[in-house]
């Protein structure tokens, strides 16, 4: 009897709201010490002619290609249609 009792209590504790969080909380900070720690996310070691170039227009250049900038717009190019959209309180810069 006392084995049936000690069953129920123990699940009835794991309902607890608290301990479901502590459950969830442990499995999550052991998924990232696993993903953060793993073999996967070790430094890669570039081979000498893809280190070598510091920017793709480098690479670019070095393979013989040639590196343009880009066309400007059409003066002609008509204007968006629908109403006009204000700027940007905080523009992001690169």
């Amino acid at each position: 009897m006392t084995s049936g009792r000690f069953a129920n209590s123990i699940s009835t504790a794991l309902r607890h709201p608290g301990v479901i969080a502590l459950i969830v909380a442990g499995v999550t900070i052991a998924a990232m010490l696993i993903v953060d720690h793993g073999p996967w996310s070790r430094a890669k070691t570039q081979p000498a002619h893809v280190a070598m170039y510091a920017t793709t227009g480098e690479a670019a250049r070095a393979a013989g290609a040639e590196v343009l900038p880009t066309k400007p717009k059409s003066p002609i190019e008509p204007a968006r249609p629908g109403p006009k959209t204000s700027p940007a309180i905080n523009p992001v810069t690169p």
